[in-house]
């Protein structure tokens, strides 16, 4: 019997303070605060540690939570991955919205990256006020580029993984820029 998976019921992340990481996400990106739950020990475990778990709606039934943990050290981050690396992408309707929320996010006075051509989107960035990279994407992919794409990803994994050097078989991508 296979697994048959729904979707994604919510994806969790720390935050230093839920009040103002909801009060960000709904200001910044127009998110509805779902709902709260505070517990003053773990479900799962039955250990004692209050927190703050903060659900998010982030579009067509996807949920971004957060918790925060007020007992514990302060947050950081995997200091041995990149920060860019680790980070959360919503897509947008199209690149009139993702030139549109450049702007709005810039006039909140962060720092957005981009537009960056990524061949079969375009996307900027910028970061949470828990340092959490954020990525907005607005798809320029054909179905056929997408095809190509899914037709080679076999192979491509197969030769990463023994080469560990990027395979050439989407280097077209790069062409689209």
């Amino acid at each position: 019997m296979s697994i048959a998976l729904k979707r994604i019921h919510h994806v969790a992340y720390r935050c230093k303070d839920a009040k103002e990481t909801v009060e960000f996400y709904q200001r910044v990106l127009g998110m509805d605060f779902v709902l709260a739950i505070a517990e003053d020990e773990v479900p799962s475990t039955k250990a004692p540690d209050p927190y703050m778990h903060v659900f998010l709606d982030a579009g067509m039934g996807n949920v971004l939570a957060f918790f925060e943990l007020p007992t514990k050290e302060d947050m950081g981050r995997d200091e041995n991955t990149p920060e860019w690396v680790q980070h959360i992408a919503f897509e947008l309707e199209n690149l009139d919205a993702l030139h549109a929320a450049k702007k709005k996010i810039e006039a909140e006075g962060l720092d957005v990256l981009g537009p960056t051509n990524h061949g079969i989107f375009k996307s900027i960035y910028f970061f949470d006020p828990n340092g959490h990279r954020l990525e907005l994407v607005a798809n320029t992919r054909t179905p056929e580029q997408m095809a190509e794409l899914h037709t080679v990803a076999p192979a491509m994994l197969e030769e990463w993984s023994q080469t560990k050097k990027a395979p050439r078989h989407a280097a077209w991508l790069h062409a689209l820029d």
